[in-house]
């Protein structure tokens, strides 16, 4: 017994630090795992063991622990793209990048999540938009979204318009519109007939009025008569 007792206290310690850590479903998990973690790219697990994929988390907006989703910062990454690259992800964590929709979806369905758009300008104006309610449909009904529960950050309302679209890319047209508005729009997005958000959209570099309503856009900020957003991005937690 006394043997026994021994071994026990000798092997417990190596079996405590190989015991596997709870794969981190987004970005309030990793901080609940470690509240000291600054902002930046980690790892997480959206559908299980075999999902790891590199995400920024946003420690510091309005409270924190926010997974970024979407995020458009300098025009270095093309968001003019078919249907299986927006499904299944592109682009940096540390830079831009679209997280994927089916990522997207496993995430939402597994838990009640929020949304944060921030959003600024090429004159250092910033301005959001916060939605208490988020979530979207699988790939079977159209990755449909479902946004509710609208607070102005300043940046006024643009996405209740696009509350119970389908998602439509360039070669999957799923709009509203007789026509293709992710053709039209030179983006991809929860389009309706068409948008009055547009975060997809071609990266023009502020004020251009050449083309209407195909920059990276938020009409109840900017309007659609040719101001495109230096910089979006969409995140999501967890209701509190």
């Amino acid at each position: 017994m006394l043997v026994a007792t021994l071994l026990l206290l000798l092997v417990a310690p190596l079996l405590t630090c190989c015991l596997p850590l709870v794969l981190p479903l987004d970005c309030t998990e990793l901080y609940n795992q470690d509240n000291s973690r600054p902002s930046g790219v980690y790892t997480i697990f959206p559908i299980g063991a075999t999902s790891a994929i590199q995400v920024h988390c946003d420690m510091n907006s309005l409270g924190g622990q926010w997974t970024v989703f979407q995020r458009r910062i300098d025009g270095s990454v093309n968001f003019y793209r078919p249907w299986d690259q927006y499904k299944m992800g592109f682009g940096n964590a540390a830079g831009e990048y679209w997280l994927g929709l089916e990522n997207l979806f496993y995430m939402t369905l597994r838990k009640k999540y929020e949304l944060l758009v921030d959003m600024e300008d090429f004159d250092g104006n910033k301005a959001f938009a916060r939605y208490s309610s988020f979530s979207i449909d699988s790939e079977f009904e159209g990755y449909r979204l479902n946004v509710s529960e609208f607070t102005n950050g300043g940046a006024g309302d643009a996405l209740t318009y696009h509350n119970g679209q389908k998602f439509s890319t360039f070669d999957k047209d799923q709009d509203s519109y007789p026509n293709n508005c992710a053709k039209s729009f030179m983006g991809a997005f929860w389009y309706n007939s068409c948008h009055f958000a547009n975060p997809n959209g071609a990266y023009r570099w502020g004020a251009d009025s050449t083309l209407y309503a195909v920059g990276v856009e938020w009409y109840q900020w900017k309007g659609h008569h040719g101001y495109s957003l230096k910089a979006i991005s969409m995140k999501i937690r967890p209701v509190q």
